[in-house]
């Protein structure tokens, strides 16, 4: 394989700091034109959906080159690191972009099948293709940025464009969930904050590269406080238990597709986030522990939640926040093992969580509702539906051979080659899970597409019309719904497409499963980032980090800012033959 793509590789090697940079610049020149373009809403989907295909090619590629050359890195403005914008791209950071960009592209195709007014005439759906672009490129500078600040500007770019997109429609509903989504965010902002002004105060420097050398020097709960602080601020983002409740109220009041992105893609950048600061800066694995408790308490308390659902969004909301968990377990394994499972988890929870809740928005339009209570027949009326839900289900169930199985038996073998009783309690809690997940995929099943809705107890009574972009809270009996006609050919096939996308993980798990152990590796050890952003090499063990400091040499923090020692005389034991 490797030989296969070395010409490609040997070609693009050298127009790296031209492309690494394009992941972001693309999607926010993209945002201009559509805003431009708000009269001409043909051209300004084919400038979105172009850029976003663009994107995905382009991210392939940096895998390609990461996995055959290593970490790829440029400066941007002209100043050298540590000082100047650091992009930094390695097998984690394109992993993440390429999965992301099939994502995003998939679910602008289903918002454009759909029709953007399709929830009214007096909607803001001009803004709507800007605002996705520029939570694309929120998306794509949180996964490249090489320092603590431009993470900072990327998650704060993606939230932005979320409040937009969160409230389109501006129901009363949506409001309210859009207030406390904001409010929970900038909560989550100003936390970041004040852990970069720690960062800064205790070692001088954001870059992470820099900050990982720095941070060897800082007393243990100094540098325990910073790290608690910037893992508080990553995981209001990923939703980890206790830092969870704001999810469920906040994203099943979205249209569908807005959950779906929100769902399978914003949530895993705080799980990039805490992977890339524990494996990177914060190694000494003194809150592995920690995650493992904190792992094991998403996985169960998300799951009970979902379980208690009557509404699909809701209770898919739930399932998010369980699966979360499986990654956080990962991470606090500590090992090199340990990290491709969340890795790969990641990659196959986008894809199956996002293609799930584009079925859920295929079920609100043929049926005019999502509540259990009232969905029934959907295997006779909606046989492609049916399909479509059912087979990222029981992957997300981790029923063998889909990719759920596979993630959970890398991460259940790195827990067991780690030991240990808290290791083996959270196997115990994960299996649990996986179990309880099954049961509840099946549950929507059973109720939505097997059972017949006259037996549902709420079974005559739906939406007067199912709205993608507005709530209807009009209730009136499913006979005198208005028609929906057609399912347009682009919702089901972008659908179809990402479920496709979700289980062919199965059939190259070799593959993706190599790219993450080496993704993994590469991670663990952080002298291979560092050399790569700083420019000297640190992986020689006969010289200690002090030393290879590029600021001073100095030995110590206190020592940084001192003015170099002069060198003493050189006595010679030659005496000197005096002048005549």
């Amino acid at each position: 394989m490797s030989e296969f793509f070395r010409p490609l590789v040997d070609f693009l090697i050298d127009y790296m700091p031209y492309l690494i940079p394009l992941p972001i610049l693309l999607p926010a020149l993209a945002a201009a034109v559509s805003l431009l373009l708000s009269r001409k809403p043909h051209a300004q989907r084919a400038v979105a959906l172009t850029t976003l295909a663009a994107l995905s090619v382009l991210a392939f590629l940096m895998i390609v080159v990461t996995d055959l050359e290593g970490i790829q890195t440029v400066q941007i403005g002209g100043w050298d690191a540590p000082i100047g914008i650091t992009l930094v791209v390695d097998r984690l950071s394109t992993v993440m972009l390429f999965v992301s960009s099939i994502v995003l592209f998939c679910v602008m195709w289903f918002a454009i099948a759909q029709g953007i007014r399709d929830g009214g005439k007096d909607e803001p759906v001009a803004v709507f293709l800007p605002s996705y672009m520029l939570l694309t490129m929120g998306v794509n500078l949180s996964f490249l940025a090489g320092d603590l600040f431009n993470l900072y500007v990327g998650f704060e770019i993606f939230l932005v464009a979320s409040y937009v997109l969160l409230t389109l429609g501006a129901s009363p509903a949506r409001v309210r969930a859009g207030i406390s989504y904001v409010m929970v965010s900038m909560v989550s902002s100003m936390v970041f904050l004040f852990a970069l002004a720690m960062v800064y105060a205790a070692v001088g420097t954001v870059n992470m590269a820099q900050i990982s050398i720095r941070m060897e020097e800082i007393p243990d709960g100094t540098r325990a406080a910073i790290f608690g602080t910037l893992l508080v601020a990553f995981g209001i983002k990923a939703a980890v238990v206790p830092l969870d409740a704001w999810l469920p109220d906040s994203y099943p009041t979205a249209p569908s597709l807005v959950t779906a992105i929100f769902a399978g893609l914003l949530t895993k950048v705080g799980v990039y986030s805490i992977i890339r600061m524990r494996a990177t800066v914060f190694t000494d694995g003194g809150f592995d522990d920690l995650f493992l408790w904190v792992g094991l308490a998403t996985m169960i308390v998300g799951i009970l939640g979902a379980m208690a659902q009557n509404d699909i969004k809701r209770l898919l909301s739930f399932t998010l926040v369980s699966h979360i968990g499986y990654m956080i377990f990962g991470i606090g394994l500590g090992t090199a093992q340990g990290l491709s499972g969340a890795i790969f988890y990641a990659v196959h929870h986008i894809l199956v969580q996002t293609a799930l809740f584009l079925v859920v928005g295929l079920i609100e339009r043929q049926a005019g509702t999502t509540s259990l209570r009232r969905l029934g027949s959907l295997m006779y009326t909606a046989p492609i539906i049916a399909v479509l839900y059912f087979l990222p289900a029981i992957n997300l169930g981790g029923i063998p051979p889909f990719s759920g199985f596979i993630g959970k038996i890398i991460l259940l073998e790195g827990a067991a080659n780690r030991g240990g009783w808290l290791a083996w309690v959270v196997v115990g809690g994960a299996v649990a899970t996986s179990l309880l997940t099954l049961y509840v995929m099946v549950l929507v099943w059973s109720k939505a597409f097997w059972r017949d809705r006259k037996d549902a107890p709420e079974g005559e009574l739906v939406k007067a019309r199912p709205a993608p972009l507005a709530d209807v809270t009009d209730v009136v009996h499913y006979t005198e719904r208005e028609e929906v006609g057609k399912m347009p050919f682009g919702m089901v096939a972008s659908t179809a497409t990402l479920v496709l996308m979700s289980t062919s993980i199965t059939f190259f798990a070799g593959p993706i499963s190599g790219i993450t152990d080496r993704a993994a590796e590469s991670a663990q050890d952080n002298s291979i980032y560092r050399t790569a952003v700083l420019g000297t090499d640190w992986s020689n063990p006969g010289r200690t980090p002090n030393q290879l400091r590029l600021d001073d040499g100095a030995d110590s923090l206190e020592q940084r800012d001192q003015p170099l020692p002069q060198p003493e005389p050189v006595i010679s034991d030659t005496p000197e033959v005096e002048a005549e």
